[in-house]
């Protein structure tokens, strides 16, 4: 939120491996959010999602702030911040608590959902997020939501998503040097999902696949809720790391070449195209054919693709997939991507662009602003959920000082 009490500003904050990105949006009073601000920049001292140099990261976070702020014209206080890793984890719970009064009221909800979360987790765990997936009233299954319905006792399914808490700890730590504090940690691929994804498709049951410079996180929707949750340790950066390798060129140029020219189908590219390759030490450049690269890209492709349709078969849902793969992440928009991701997957495939944005939206099309943007719906539900419970608080308070004077007078 910002510090000016005029405007209700919310603040998404994703430190990847490769970009920070910083969003803040000002939510109106039709309860959507228009983006306002937009920072950018390379993100240094982060690998596979955790940090490994807090100076540099420190840095390249106030860089993106900084940014965000002055196109924003706003000082921010605090943020949302996406958090990933191999050291994400998730189960499915369940818990049953039996219903007061005949009638489920939003304490009964929260309390079964209480009980679900009330698993023990190993004290270097942090919880991330309890999602509820469906209730059970008696033997009526299936419910999303039971207030007010009857009954005598209720079940509740939900998904658990947990992180190291030192990890989490490292993160906090880098925007708490930046003199800012960390609303919450959310969990990059939720973030994604909340930006990308339609409702059709999350009842139908789709898997978003957020392919970043570090990680590939995943998420799993089967009838509108979550069922599953992953982070694949390889990505993007892979890819870099063997076009600097085998054309012999800086690490700083590959990811150029990537970014302009590369291809994951060597189908889709014409022999007779070629590009520029720099040398290290001072070498002339050389020219390299296009085709070549595309030869190189693909393998990689290949075993990213195909890690994560392993990830989906263990998981049991494959069969459940019914709307298919939405990639999304930087390393998602390479041309050829989909093309290919259809043909390992045999199920359909788009790239995931955070929809229906107001403000500054020409700031963040492209599928790698898709955690950030996410990251501000989440912040919105969060901030309006609190408001409603405050809103209650008061007149509750209220309420009691009228009874208070009516029986006294």
């Amino acid at each position: 939120m910002s510090k000016g009490t005029e405007r209700k500003l919310i603040v998404g904050l994703d430190i990847g491996t490769s970009n920070v990105k910083a969003i803040v949006g000002e939510l109106l009073d039709d309860n959507s959010i228009s983006i306002v601000g937009v920072g950018c920049h390379a993100s240094k001292g982060m690998d596979k999602g955790g940090v490994n140099d807090l100076n540099l990261v420190v840095q390249s976070v106030k860089r993106a702030i900084h940014e965000m702020e002055l196109m924003a014209d706003c000082s921010v206080s605090s943020v949302f911040m996406a958090i990933s890793g191999r050291h994400v984890k998730c189960q499915n719970e369940s818990g049953m608590v039996p219903i007061n009064n005949q009638e489920v009221t939003q304490e009964d909800v929260d309390n079964v959902v209480h009980a679900a979360r009330s698993v023990p987790i190993a004290a270097e765990r942090r919880l991330l997020h309890v999602l509820p997936q469906e209730f059970t009233i008696d033997v009526q299954e299936g419910i999303k939501n039971p207030i007010g319905m009857s009954g005598v006792r209720m079940e509740a399914k939900a998904h658990i998503i947990t992180c190291a808490d030192d990890m989490a700890k490292n993160l906090v730590k880098c925007v708490e040097r930046c003199e800012l504090t960390a609303d919450q940690l959310i969990f990059s691929a939720l973030a994604s999902s909340y930006a990308v994804l339609t409702d059709d498709e999350k009842e139908l049951g789709v898997c978003v696949v957020d392919i970043g410079g570090g990680t590939i996180d995943m998420v799993i929707y089967t009838d509108g809720a979550i069922r599953h949750t992953a982070v694949i340790p390889a990505a993007g950066n892979q890819i870099t790391s063997d076009i600097a390798k085998i054309f012999r060129t800086p690490i700083s140029h590959a990811e150029e070449i990537k970014i302009k020219h590369a291809c994951a189908l060597k189908d889709m590219v014409s022999m007779e195209e070629n590009i520029e390759v720099h040398s290290v030490g001072g070498r002339p450049s050389r020219a390299m054919s296009r085709h070549t690269l595309a030869e190189v890209i693909e393998p990689r492709y290949q075993e990213l693709f195909e890690l994560v349709h392993d990830e989906i078969r263990a998981s049991g849902l494959e069969e459940q997939i019914a709307a298919g793969i939405v990639l999304t992440g930087g390393t998602a928009k390479m041309e050829g991507a989909v093309e290919f991701a259809e043909e390992i997957f045999q199920m359909p495939v788009r790239v995931g662009e955070p929809l229906g944005m107001k403000g500054l939206s020409e700031y963040v099309e492209g599928a790698k602003f898709a955690t950030a943007v996410g990251l501000l719906q989440y912040g919105k539900e969060h901030v309006i959920s609190q408001l409603a419970l405050k809103n209650k608080a008061n007149n509750g308070i209220w309420q009691q000082i009228q009874s208070w004077f009516k029986g006294e007078f």
